[in-house]
Order: C-alpha cells, then structure tokens, then sequence
C-alpha cells in the first residue's frame, strides 16, 4: 500500500539527488529508507528506480509515483499547516505569486489595509515558481496569483482586479516625448529595455511590434523597475510599462509616458485562485478589497 512516507522518500531523492542525501534529509537511516521503497516495490509488482553506476534512474512508474507525489504532497503539508494554525486560533498565511512585476507598488496599496483588516492572516510573496504561475496554484506552492495573462481552466477562477494601459517610457528630451502616439517602425532604431521575460510575452512585442513585423536595434533586460527606469531617464533606451506606474516615478525622474499606438494597449490584472478555496473569508477578503480599492 503507497502511504505518504513513500511518497516523502520519491520526493526527497529527487530533491538531493542520493539516498544518502535523502536519508540525511528526512532523518533516517539509508538501509531503512531503501528497504521501505524495496517493500513497496515488492507490493505493487513493479521497480520504481534502476541503479545506473552510482546514479539512481527513475522508472516510468518512478516518474508516474514522483508527479503523484509532487501534486499531493503539497496539498497534505497545507492542510497540516492551516489545521495547526486553526488550533492555535490563527487564520493562516496568504501566499501571493506574482506574474506582473511593475505590480508590486499596487501590490503594497492593497496588502497594507489588508493587514490592517485581518492581523491574524500573514502575507507571503512569491515569484518564482517551479511550474509557472498556473502550475504554482495546482501545485497548492500559492493562494492567489496575480497575472495579466490569465489563463481559464479547470478549477481556476480568474477576476479582474483592475484596468490599466500599457504605454512607452521614454527621456523627457526623446525625439518621441512631444509624440500623442507612436508607430512600430519608430522603434526599429532603439534600444528596448525590458524585465528579464521572453519577448513573447511581452505586450510591447506580441501586440505592438510583432505584428507589424519590426524588432528593435537591440533588446536588453533588466530585474529592477527602478534601475530600468534610471536607465531611460539617462538616454539609455526606451521601455513600456502601466501609465499609472510611469506617472508615479515621473515626480522624481525626467521621463514621460506615451502611446502605444493610436488606440494604445488596454490592459486588465486579474486575481487567479483555486475554486474551491474561494469559501475560505481570508482570501476572498482580499480578492474584494484588491477589487474595491480605486488604484491606479
């Protein structure tokens, strides 16, 4: 019979690498964690690893046992985690996955009240995920994700959360500045700066360049909103990023937000959450005072 220990020690080695890393990992002793697999081997008639030199290789009913293990481990840790915080009359923590990187200013609007309103719900943020950010809300790694590209299936409810338009940064002294809006080949002689994304899901490119079939003279990336920005103030290059966070960095920094295209880019951020999780009132708060609150 597959109990969880099984599952932990497929997990585990897949994690380390090594039995004996494994073993170390979940405090116990190489023999036992090898007999326990040997057993379950035995019991359901099939081998779930191959001994290559040193290495351990999965078996395709290894692999299959690994993916079981990947979806339910998670979901049994969350549950243990959420029942100990309800015996010790907690609310739980709220783990947030991030697929808009401009967002986080907006982010911070919300979170602040939101802790305010509910000081028993901690706040956790993540962006980086194993399977991305639909994979991470099947995969129990997040709560809610906040995405502009969201993506309906199955289980998975997506709501807008708010509007924005996606526009061109550009020095205050750019031969675009004094521009009400701007045409793809007008960029074919600049440099685009952009969040380390692939371009194809870039909204400056899958809506703007590409299907006008122009690229840029060069295309460089950079993590950070502020160091991007520094960059274009200085003549650096161009980048597209919301109007609402472009108009806020504008107070400090000599640069000015313009159209993307006669009709510009309309865009929606959108909250995604497990369905059945709607019902719990700490996460659904959220979702309405992030719907609720007026920025941008």
């Amino acid at each position: 019979m597959i109990d969880r220990s099984h599952l932990a020690i497929l997990r585990e080695v897949q994690r380390q690498g090594s039995l004996t890393a494994a073993a170390e990992s979940l405090h116990l002793t190489q023999s036992a964690l090898s007999h326990s697999i040997k057993k379950l081997e035995r019991h359901l008639g099939v081998a779930l690893w191959l001994r290559d030199g040193r290495q351990l290789r999965l078996t395709q009913a290894g692999h299959h046992l690994l993916n079981v293990a990947q979806r339910v481990l998670p979901q049994l840790e969350l549950a243990e985690q959420r029942l100990r915080q309800y015996a010790k009359g907690e609310r739980g923590t709220l783990r947030i996955g991030m697929e808009c990187h401009p967002c986080y200013q907006w982010l911070l609007k919300v979170v602040a009240p939101y802790l305010a309103k509910w000081p028993d719900v901690d706040v956790d943020v993540r962006q980086k995920f194993q399977f991305g950010g639909i994979g991470a809300l099947f995969e129990y790694e997040i709560d809610l994700l906040v995405t502009p590209d969201p993506l309906f299936k199955s289980g998975l409810v997506f709501q807008p959360v708010f509007d924005y338009e996606q526009v061109l940064v550009v020095a205050r002294g750019h031969r675009l500045a004094d521009a009400n809006w701007i045409r793809p080949e007008q960029l074919s002689d600049e440099v685009l700066i952009s969040y380390p994304v692939s371009p194809e899901r870039l909204d400056i490119y899958n809506q703007f360049l590409l299907p006008a079939g122009v690229a840029p003279k060069r295309h460089k990336t950079i993590e950070t909103t502020e160091i991007m920005l520094q960059m274009v103030a200085s003549g650096r290059g161009v980048t597209a990023l919301p109007r609402w966070l472009v108009l806020e960095h504008a107070q400090k920094l000599p640069i000015v937000p313009v159209r993307l295209g006669k009709h510009g880019i309309a865009k929606h951020i959108y909250l995604g959450a497990r369905e059945a999780d709607l019902n719990i009132d700490y996460l659904q708060a959220f979702i309405e005072l992030a719907r609720t609150d007026q920025f941008p």
